[in-house]
């Protein structure tokens, strides 16, 4: 899959500390994940500026510094705004980040109309252009979304592609969303995309 924009800071996270789900490791077919820490960010910054990451992740006057990714991606910073950063692993190796956080509350326009606690937004990156189209995407989507739902609290999970992504989008589809149509949002069009509870366990219970 191609990149998935990151927004940790345009969407500020309004959560209680004791509502993030303790699991912190899960697996799916040989892909895991395990929480970031603070001696991540130097690979964390070398990824965001792979060209396929910065197309998708607000082109290339957002490219960020190594002094940006200490600053705003440090794991206490963003566990002050109550953003859940992992690394995507596979066979020991890491392949990719993503993060989960809270739509209720998020602020400076993030999903205003939310009114569940229990909904969770997520986004995500393959690190090696070479990985894509071989189906790691879905595999990490479905590793972080079965550890969000492992939270009994978690009702719904919702992610917000670019409507030109269609690698991002197939892979959404292929890991359970379902398209909910095309919403705007601060960072402009987006495809809405959600997986609830419901679905998540029709699909287990009929596998």
């Amino acid at each position: 899959m191609l990149a998935v924009k990151i927004k940790p800071f345009t969407k500020p996270i309004l959560i209680m500390k004791n509502t993030i789900h303790s699991i912190v490791t899960n697996s799916n077919d040989s892909v895991t994940l395990r929480l970031m820490t603070e001696h991540d960010l130097a690979m964390l910054y070398e990824w965001l500026n792979r060209s396929h990451i910065v197309e998708w992740w607000g082109g290339e006057e957002a490219r960020p510094t190594l002094a940006d990714v200490q600053e705003q991606y440090l794991p206490s910073v963003l566990a002050q705004e109550s953003v859940t950063p992992y690394i995507a692993m596979l066979n020991g190796e890491p392949i990719g980040y993503a993060q989960s956080y809270v739509a209720l509350g998020s602020g400076d326009g993030w999903w205003e109309e939310e009114t569940d606690p229990g909904v969770r937004g997520i986004d995500q990156l393959l690190a090696n252009a070479s990985q894509l189209g071989k189906g790691l995407g879905t595999k990490l989507v479905r590793a972080l979304v079965e550890l969000l739902f492992n939270d009994p609290e978690v009702t719904k999970i919702q992610t917000d592609p670019s409507p030109s992504n269609l690698r991002a989008i197939r892979c959404y589809e292929k890991a359970g969303f379902e398209r909910q149509g095309t919403v705007t949002t601060p960072d402009g069009p987006a495809v809405y995309m959600v997986q609830t509870r419901q679905a998540f366990e029709r699909t287990r219970s009929d596998a």
